[in-house]
C-alpha cells in the first residue's frame, strides 16, 4: 500500500509539473524519438536492400492491376481482399513506375511501424519497444515484403495497434484515443485479410466478453465489420453468399482442416516466397535457429511478467500470436513465410522484454557475460537475416526479369495490347506484356475455351507451355515458338485463315 501511495503521489507531482510548465518550454517526446529513428532506419533499409527496381511479383500484380489504368485487371480469387489495392491506388492509379511504388510503400511501412510501436507506449519501457521493433524490422521477411504490395505485413502492424490500444484502454478507461486505436487496428487487418483479422482478435473478443467490456467489444466488432464490409458484399454479389466464398477460399488453399505445416514453414525460412508443394531439404540449422528460440523467450517473458504482476500485457500478445499462427501451422498444406508476420510482430514485444530481463538485473545494472552473449547472438541473427534477404532479392529479381523478357519476345512475335495470354505463368507474363490473362482451370479459372477462341478472332492470343508440358487442345494447331524454356503457341490472325484449334479436345 505504501508503494501504491508513493506511485500515486509521484504521478500527481508529474501532472502538476506538466501543467505548470511555461508555454515556451520544449515538450517531452515521451520516448517517441527513438521509435521514429528506428522507423526511419527501417524505411532506408528497405530501399537500399530490396531495391526499388525490383519488378512486381505474381500476387502483387493481382493487387496492383485492380487499380491501374495501364494494365488489364488480373483474376481476383476468393481468398483475396481489396485492402492492398486501396493501399497502392494513390500511386498505381496514375503511374506505371514500380520504383515509385516501392519507395511509397517503404515510406508507409516505416510510418506504420512507428505508429504500431507507439500504440504500446506506457505498457513497456521505450528500450523494450525499440528492441521489439528492431527485431521485427530486421527479419528478412519483414524487410523483403515491406516495400511490396502484399497484405500480411499490414495485418501484422494492425495487430500490434489493436492489441496495444486494447491493453491501454483496458488499463485506463479514460483513454478514448486508445479505443479508437482498437477500431483502427481491426479495420486495417480486416481490409487486408478478413479471416486473419478474426484469428488475431479471438483472444481480444474473448477477454472483452468475459470482462463485459462493452466499449472494447463494440470497437473490435465495428472495426472488423467496417474492414470486412466490402469483402462480405462481394461474397453475396459474386459467390452466392459468405459461406460459399469461404468454401471457395478453402478450396483454393487446398482445403482447410487438420494439416501439419510446421515443417513447411521451416523450409520456407530459407527464402522461399511460396512453398507449394513444400519439398526439398531443410535450410541450414543456423537459418532456423531463431525460430526455435522464439517460444523459449516467450516462456521466459511470461515468467517475468507473472512475477512482476503485469501478466496481461504479456499474455495477451502471446495469445493473439498463437491464434494468428494456428491456421498457418496446423490447417493448410503449404507455407509462405509472410503468413506468420502477424505472429512475429506480436511475439516481438514479449521477446524483447525477455531479452532485457536477461541483460539487466532488477536493480538496473548490466550482466556483462549475459549481455555479451545476447549481443553476439543478435549480431549473428542479423547477419543470417541479411544473407537470406540478399539471396531472396537476387532470386526474385531474376525471375521477374524473366517475365519481362518473355513479354518482350511476345511483343516481337506480334502479341501486343490488346491481347490475351493463357497457360503457364499467364498472370505475371500478361501483366508485363500489357495483356489480359485467362485460365480455363485451376485456382485462377476465369474463362472458357470458347471465349478464348472467340477472343482470338479479334486480338492476338498466346498460350504458354512450361518445361515438359503439352499444349492444351484448343492450341495444338497453333504455330509454335520457343522463348527460353517456354513453348509458346500463338493463334493465327483471321487474315491468315489458319485453323483456330480443336475446342473439342477440352480445356488446358
Amino acid at each position: 500500500m505504501a508503494d501504491g501511495r508513493g506511485a500515486l503521489l509521484a504521478a500527481g507531482r508529474r501532472r502538476i509539473r506538466i501543467r505548470t510548465s511555461s508555454p515556451g518550454a520544449p515538450r517531452s517526446t515521451d520516448g517517441t524519438a527513438p521509435l521514429a529513428v528506428l522507423a526511419a532506419v527501417f524505411t532506408v533499409a528497405q530501399i537500399v536492400l530490396v531495391r526499388p527496381a525490383l519488378g512486381l511479383g505474381w500476387d502483387e500484380i493481382v493487387y496492383v492491376s485492380q487499380v491501374t489504368s495501364h494494365h488489364p485487371a488480373a483474376f481476383f480469387s476468393a481468398p483475396r481482399a481489396r485492402g492492398v489495392s486501396l493501399l497502392v491506388a494513390p500511386v498505381a492509379s496514375w503511374s506505371e513506375s514500380t520504383a515509385l511504388l516501392r519507395v511509397y510503400l517503404a515510406l508507409l511501412s516505416g510510418l506504420g511501424l512507428y505508429l504500431a510501436l507507439r500504440a504500446w507506449r506506457g505498457l513497456f519501457p521505450t528500450p523494450v519497444l525499440v528492441t521489439a521493433g528492431a527485431f521485427f524490422a530486421s527479419l528478412w521477411v519483414t524487410l523483403f515484403y515491406g516495400p511490396q504490395a502484399m497484405p500480411n505485413q499490414w495485418v501484422a502492424l494492425g495487430a500490434l495497434i489493436a492489441v496495444g490500444c486494447f491493453l491501454r484502454y483496458h488499463a485506463d478507461r479514460s483513454a478514448r484515443g486508445a479505443l479508437w486505436g482498437v477500431a483502427a487496428g481491426a479495420v486495417l487487418m480486416a481490409l487486408m485479410r478478413p479471416t486473419d483479422a478474426v484469428w488475431v482478435t479471438i483472444p481480444l473478443l474473448v477477454l472483452a466478453l468475459a470482462g463485459r467490456h462493452v466499449r472494447l467489444l463494440a470497437a473490435l466488432a465495428a472495426g472488423l465489420a467496417v474492414g470486412a464490409a466490402e469483402w462480405v458484399a462481394e461474397a453475396y454479389a459474386w459467390y452466392g453468399g459468405l459461406g460459399e466464398r469461404l468454401a471457395e477460399a478453402s478450396r483454393i488453399q487446398g482445403g482447410l482442416g487438420l494439416q501439419i505445416a510446421v515443417d513447411d514453414q521451416l523450409r520456407s525460412l530459407g527464402g522461399r516466397g511460396l512453398c507449394r508443394p513444400c519439398t526439398g531439404t531443410m535450410p541450414h540449422p543456423v537459418i532456423v535457429l531463431w525460430w526455435f528460440a522464439l517460444p523459449l523467450l516467450a516462456v521466459l517473458a511470461l515468467v517475468v511478467a507473472v512475477r512482476a504482476r503485469r501478466a496481461l500485457r504479456t499474455v495477451l500478445p502471446l495469445a493473439c500470436a498463437a491464434t494468428a499462427a494456428l491456421p498457418y501451422l496446423f490447417m493448410i498444406g503449404y507455407a509462405a513465410p509472410r503468413f506468420l508476420q502477424p505472429a512475429y510482430a506480436l511475439l516481438a514485444i514479449p521477446v524483447a522484454d525477455a531479452l532485457w530481463h536477461l541483460v539487466r538485473t532488477p536493480a538496473g545494472t548490466w550482466r556483462p557475460v549475459v549481455t555479451s552473449l545476447v549481443a553476439l547472438a543478435l549480431a549473428g541473427h542479423l547477419a543470417v537475416q541479411l544473407a537470406v534477404l540478399t539471396h531472396t532479392v537476387d532470386r526474385n529479381t531474376d525471375s521477374r526479369r524473366d517475365w519481362a523478357r518473355t513479354a518482350g519476345e511476345l511483343h516481337r512475335l506480334g502479341v501486343r495490347p490488346p491481347c490475351l495470354i493463357t497457360g503457364h505463368e499467364a498472370i505475371p507474363v500478361a501483366y508485363y506484356a500489357g495483356c489480359s490473362s485467362g485460365g480455363t482451370g485451376g485456382n485462377n479459372e476465369n474463362t472458357t475455351v470458347a471465349e478464348i477462341l472467340s477472343t482470338a478472332d479479334r486480338v492476338p492470343v498466346a498460350t504458354l507451355i512450361g518445361p515438359g508440358g503439352t499444349p492444351p487442345g484448343y492450341a495444338r494447331a497453333w504455330p509454335p515458338h520457343t522463348i527460353g524454356d517456354l513453348q509458346v503457341r500463338i493463334a493465327p490472325t483471321p487474315e491468315q485463315g489458319a485453323p483456330k484449334g480443336a475446342a473439342a479436345d477440352g480445356p488446358e
